[in-house]
């Protein structure tokens, strides 16, 4: 049953892949733009350096402007090989690289997810660029380390709490319908907060889910705060 389910997992992730593997687009060879200060909220760029069998070294880059296409209406990731566009595609996106995949896609506060794959299944996260928002907030982890813990232990707990609460309020109104109500009863949630509380709630879990984002931290807990 266990090998039945992961099979099938894997059949909708390859699925999945060759989808995204299909709106990618031929880049134009343009060269790569440095990030910008003011570019700090609205692009992302990470890389990928990776060695060819023969020792040739390879640099890759994703840029990641996080605003919609004008065209599209839709988020695109742009792959760069040595510093000139190589390829585009819509999020999510999988981008065929050596030796394996890029997985690139992004949720309502920044990156979801943006790792390398290798053919034999072993994954690593690409380097966010020192002057971009995530490679700012590595530094604080890495210079800092007991104030980045304390910042992630914060986040965690402003996310658990809005997301508590706000289940908790609003399981009441749901057990009220019929067939719900017919057959577990109805839930008074003992919770009733102040729409002004619960709109300071709702933005500190979206704060708790921009600063997770920023650590490229992605679960179901921040799939929630959403």
């Amino acid at each position: 049953m266990v090998a039945t389910e992961a099979s099938e997992e894997n059949v909708i992730k390859e699925w999945q892949r060759q989808r995204a593997v299909r709106r990618i687009k031929s880049g134009n060879g343009r060269a790569l733009k440095p990030l910008r200060w003011w570019q700090l909220l609205t692009r992302g760029l990470f890389y990928l350096p990776l060695t060819h069998p023969d020792g040739r070294p390879t640099m890759y880059a994703v840029d990641l402007p996080y605003r919609a296409d004008t065209g599209s209406g839709k988020a695109r990731a742009h792959l760069y090989l040595d510093g000139r566009h190589h390829a585009e595609s819509k999020l999510p996106a999988a981008f065929p690289v050596e030796g394996g995949t890029i997985e690139v896609a992004i949720s309502a506060f920044g990156i979801k997810r943006i790792h390398y794959v290798t053919v034999a299944g072993t994954q690593r996260q690409l380097i966010p660029d020192p002057k971009s928002a995530e490679g700012r907030r590595a530094r604080v982890d890495r210079d800092h380390p007991a104030l980045s813990r304390s910042i992630g232990l914060l986040a965690v707990l402003m996310l658990l709490v809005g997301v508590g609460l706000n289940l908790l309020q609003l399981a009441e109104p749901l057990s009220r319908i019929p067939a719900i109500a017919d057959s577990i009863g109805p839930f008074e949630s003992p919770v009733h907060l102040q729409v002004w509380l619960n709109f300071a709630l709702a933005v500190g879990a979206s704060l708790a889910s921009a600063e997770r984002a920023l650590r490229l931290r992605y679960t179901l807990l921040d799939q929630a705060g959403k």
